[in-house]
């Protein structure tokens, strides 16, 4: 579908007013990817109508749209389409139109939509208790806690000790770097008030909230709510001139994603996640490690650090998305050295850790760090990135670049205009696809083997 996709947005062959795609693509990326490669058949030049088009949503999304649209503030440029169910890597709309989901919700379903297991756990738990608070202890949280530190630690001795549960990423970053900013004040009393400084890096999204948007790069987000928090850099991702210069002893934290999502599909290299590693040790600056959309099993590893050497251990991590697969969590996994700064009143939240929600995370998280489904991340993504690469061959002079690592996957575009046009045409045709920074389209499907990877189509 791809390809026909990228011969479309290049060729501009029109027929009553649309460009269209191949219909041998579509049924070739919509059924089984692991099936024989097909030969090199070169630039299509038959195209397929839009047999999804935006406009043609249906007569209850029209009524839907236009009733509630001037209630919602409206920071979200959303098509006419209002999606109504969805089962494994497919969705449907109220028009009844299927749709092959290459999105899982911005990389959170990763079990898929309707997943008995899932919604099993919500029926029941719904029926004892929802939410208690933090002023007691509940039956879930801890046993989540439990199991994110031992899981982790397994495969990397050590990492960490404690767990801050959260409702989002967004909040999950905020309190790591308000963590290390308590830490930096106890371990280094000499430089109280000086040990503030926080380093980011280029193309890096950590958030829209006040300080997670500080550390977040993109222009677009920050320039109507500057100032921001001070004192913070943005240094070039994957360069290592420049870190000793300004990771300093005057920095308190820094924190950066081991593979940006949102920047474009880009991993760091080994050498500049270690160098990065390395010069914080020597300054006593907390590395915070943003795996909110890179972990949890998206990469093929249960964190995508864990791709890199053994010395590569953040102080904190960072994670969400997954974790409950679309109920609302996130996560602060601190190391023992680190956490020994926070006390009772230190940090708090009313809705983070409630037992509805750990509950699930305990049944998502129990299947995403099997090994077995690791494993086929890894697999699946590489025969997806094969097949991206083979269509993409064509079209080299719009095409800049196939990335990415398990199902994290990216096209960059050479023209910005095209990213746009690609998700637009792929949704018109029933993929659902979203676009990233550096001119890229990202291909995050559902982890969990539905059929779309695995020969059921």
């Amino acid at each position: 579908m791809f390809r026909a996709i990228v011969s479309r947005t290049l060729s501009k062959a029109k027929v009553d007013g649309a460009i269209f795609m191949p219909r041998r693509v579509i049924h070739r990326l919509s059924s089984s990817l692991p099936s024989p490669p097909l030969p090199s058949l070169g630039p299509y030049t038959s195209y397929s109508k839009p047999s999804h088009a935006d406009a043609d949503g249906g007569p209850v999304a029209k009524k839907l749209i236009e009733e509630t649209s001037p209630y919602i503030l409206n920071t979200y440029a959303k098509p006419s389409v209002v999606f109504s169910r969805g089962h494994g890597a497919y969705l449907w709309d109220t028009a009844g139109r299927k749709y092959l989901d290459f999105t899982a919700g911005i990389a959170v379903c990763a079990l898929g939509h309707a997943d008995k297991g899932v919604a099993e756990v919500l029926a029941d738990q719904a029926t004892r208790v929802v939410h208690i608070s933090n002023l007691f202890h509940n039956e879930y949280a801890g046993r989540l806690a439990k199991q994110l530190v031992d899981t982790s630690n397994a495969i990397r001795p050590n990492s960490f000790s404690k767990v801050f549960i959260t409702n989002s990423g967004t909040e999950a970053n905020e309190g790591a770097l308000k963590i290390a900013r308590k830490y930096a004040l106890g371990a280094f009393p000499d430089q109280a008030g000086r040990k503030t400084g926080i380093v980011a890096f280029e193309h890096g999204f950590h958030g829209r909230s006040m300080g997670a948007l500080s550390v977040t790069a993109t222009e677009k987000y920050r320039k109507p709510y500057e100032p921001l928090i001070p004192g913070v850099q943005h240094l070039p991702f994957n360069e290592l001139t420049g870190l000793n210069k300004h990771i300093t002893e005057s920095t308190g934290a820094v924190i950066i994603e081991p593979f940006q999502g949102e920047g474009g599909i880009v991993g760091a290299t080994p050498e500049f996640l270690s160098a990065v590693r390395k010069r914080c040790t020597e300054v006593g600056a907390v590395l915070i490690f943003d795996e909110i959309q890179c972990g949890l099993g998206r990469t093929g590893h249960l964190w995508a650090h864990h791709a890199y050497g053994p010395e590569v251990v953040p102080d904190i991590m960072t994670l969400a998305k997954p974790l409950a697969n679309g109920v609302p969590i996130g996560g602060i996994l601190i190391s023992e050295r680190v956490a020994q700064c926070m006390g009772v009143g230190d940090h708090g939240t009313t809705f983070g850790g409630s037992p509805l929600t750990c509950r699930v995370a305990l049944e998502v998280f129990g299947r995403i760090h099997d090994p077995s489904f690791l494993a086929h991340v890894r697999e699946t993504g590489k025969i997806l990135k094969q097949s991206l690469l083979d269509a993409t061959k064509p079209y080299d002079h719009l095409v800049q670049e196939v990335r990415g690592e398990g199902l994290l996957l990216g096209i960059q575009m050479k023209e910005a205009d095209m990213c746009n046009q690609l998700v637009v045409a792929a949704r018109e045709r029933g993929l659902l696809l979203v676009a990233a920074g550096r001119n890229a389209v990202r291909i995050i499907p559902p982890p969990h083997n539905w059929g779309w990877g695995g020969g059921g189509g």
